[in-house]
């Protein structure tokens, strides 16, 4: 039997075989790996990608060698194994001063990973940089980028973030959109019924993109034979009918005249409901017109000697005894409108001076509009001579002078230089002054000839009145050449008031109810004819341009959208123009 100490012997010469052979093998590898480099140090990406490749299978994530790893760990050293779990957390580890295996870590991995580290790290912070100035956009920045943008991506933009929503709602944003030229013409058409129903659809064009949108409107189902203009970027609903027996069908046998007044902003599409009328109206007539700073503080005096003077007469004192001088100059006035003494050149002179010396002034301070309404038709279905004036700044209605005598029943108007001008069923037109509160008559040299089926229609273009009528061509002088009927576009010389002809519209007048409106910032007017033939409702959207004489130009024809409607739309229809 052996000794103890030849049993000694044995056990640390087994210990020490593997060990042995594990430095030999590392020290192999650590002088392949150094040969390697060598050859490759004219190259460095040759360089730590050999390193790299043959180091990173054989290292672990200590630093220490894996080969020498597994074999200490076949050795059932548990010391071993201590070690190298060691090395493997990262706590370091505990070779020799003649282990190869940390110089091979330190020549193959430090190359590496530091070459490869400072790409990533830079291409981390070149992508760090460009997220933090986009997070970090100044909003003036922000804003100039978001107000170029047309009204459907604009729309679109909202839906990112609350940022960019509540920083394109605020009344800065849409002031520099309006005074930039960034807006678009938008025609809005309103009170088209489907099904017989009165749906409550705005269709609404983008003329530079050419393109339909539909605008689903719950608070206008059931409502027809109102009107519709805009001020700045708000449509006001004006008026109207309601079926009383027929919920939400275009029935007159039964109805109720409203005055109420409605408010849809096409940029939030919200609705909002403003003052109402002091009177019931179906179809009214209405103008919207540009006034000073003045004008407001005048209506604020003028209301007020309204009150002192009701509350006068309600203590028992006559107008004569009141202030006698008053009513007479009331008297000459009216006597003075009546017979035409009034001029209409003066009047258009006055206004425009007027305006011309606070037009510095509405830059500055924003421009002041106001709405008129007069005629219609009254809850009785009887026409109305009478008229009222809205402020929205105060969103209250004023009533104004009753229109001239034997006038007729209104069926068009337009403002033009502060005076709104109204035309008659009865081929007469009239004048209101908006500034002084009166109205003016306005006798032409002739009428415009015209099929009375046809009612005609005002619009205004750069301080030009214009007005389309339909009216009968004699065969174009050839004679056995049928007639036919023609829309003629007319000017009223406002100085001779002398109608003019202006051009001819090409297409045969198929609308009785065609809807003209006048974009005065591109110097053009836009026509909407609907009709129905062959059990389908047609539409066409038309233009003229005022400036050049290129003539009328179709921009949209029988878009998808009108098919589904019923003729009666043709009658109910109603259109505005707004730059978004």
């Amino acid at each position: 039997m052996a000794s103890p100490r030849l049993m000694g012997e044995e056990i640390i010469n087994q210990e020490i075989e593997p060990r042995s052979v594990s430095k030999r093998l590392v020290r192999s590898m650590s002088q392949k790996l150094k040969r390697k480099s060598q050859k490759n140090e004219s190259s460095e990406d040759d360089e730590t990608s050999g390193v790299s490749l043959r180091c990173l299978t054989l290292y672990g994530r200590g630093g220490g060698c894996r080969v020498s790893a597994d074999m200490d760990e076949e050795s059932g050293d548990p010391g071993s194994r201590r070690r190298s779990s060691a090395s493997e957390d990262g706590k370091g580890t505990t070779w020799g001063k003649d282990d190869a295996s940390v110089d091979c870590f330190s020549i193959g991995m430090d190359r590496f990973f530091r070459r490869n580290n400072n790409r990533r790290l830079l291409k981390c912070s070149v992508v760090e940089q460009s997220n933090s100035m986009n997070a970090r956009l100044p909003d003036d920045v922000l804003e100039m980028c978001l107000v170029r943008l047309p009204l459907a991506s604009l729309v679109n933009a909202r839906l990112v973030c609350k940022k960019w929503r509540n920083l394109t709602a605020t009344a800065r944003f849409m002031q520099i959109r309006r005074e930039g030229s960034f807006l678009s013409s938008w025609l809005f058409v309103f009170g088209l019924v489907k099904n017989g129903y009165c749906s409550g659809e705005i269709h609404a064009l983008d003329v530079s993109q050419n393109q339909w949108h539909k605008i689903d409107s719950q608070i206008l189902k059931g409502r027809f034979f109102f009107s519709v203009a805009s001020i700045h970027d708000d449509v006001y609903v004006v008026g109207g009918c309601s079926s009383l027996t027929n919920l939400g069908r275009v029935d007159r046998s039964s109805f109720k005249t409203h005055k109420g007044v409605l408010v849809f902003s096409p940029l939030t599409k919200s609705w909002r409901k403003a003052t109402a009328m002091k009177h019931a109206r179906s179809s009214p007539v209405l103008g919207i017109s540009e006034v000073s700073q003045d004008y407001f503080l005048s209506r604020n005096q003028q209301s007020r000697a309204e009150k002192r003077l009701h509350r006068s007469r309600a203590g028992g004192a006559t107008d004569v005894y009141e202030d006698p001088h008053r009513l007479s100059v009331r008297r000459q006035s009216r006597h003075s409108l009546d017979e035409n003494e009034v001029s209409l050149s003066d009047t258009i002179k006055l206004t425009r001076q007027k305006h011309e010396g606070s037009g510095s002034s509405n830059r500055g301070g924003g421009r002041k509009f106001v709405m008129i309404a007069v005629g219609g038709l009254g809850s009785w279905d009887e026409a109305l001579d009478s008229g009222e004036i809205y402020d929205p700044v105060s969103n209250k209605w004023t009533d104004i002078q009753r229109m001239p005598l034997d006038f007729g029943v209104a069926c068009s108007g337009v403002v033009c230089d502060a005076v709104f001008y109204v035309y008659s069923e009865s081929d007469k037109l009239v004048g209101y002054d908006v500034d002084r509160g009166y109205w003016i008559r306005i006798q032409t040299v002739s009428s415009p000839p015209r099929v009375h089926e046809y009612l005609p229609k005002l619009v205004s273009c750069k301080g030009r009145l214009l007005m389309l009528s339909v009216s009968w061509c004699e065969g174009d002088g050839q004679i056995g050449r049928r007639n036919k009927a023609v829309r003629k576009l007319w000017e009223l010389d406002l100085a001779h008031l002398k109608w003019e002809q202006v051009s001819t519209h090409p297409d045969a007048p198929m609308d009785w109810n065609a809807a003209f409106v006048a974009d005065e910032e591109d110097d053009v007017v836009f026509g909407v004819e609907m009709f129905k033939i062959f059990g389908q409702v047609i539409d066409f959207v038309t233009v003229f341009d005022a400036a050049s004489t290129s003539g009328w130009n179709h921009i949209s024809r029988n878009h998808n959208v009108a098919h589904d409607l019923d003729a009666s739309s043709c009658m109910t229809k109603s259109m505005t123009l707004l730059r978004l």
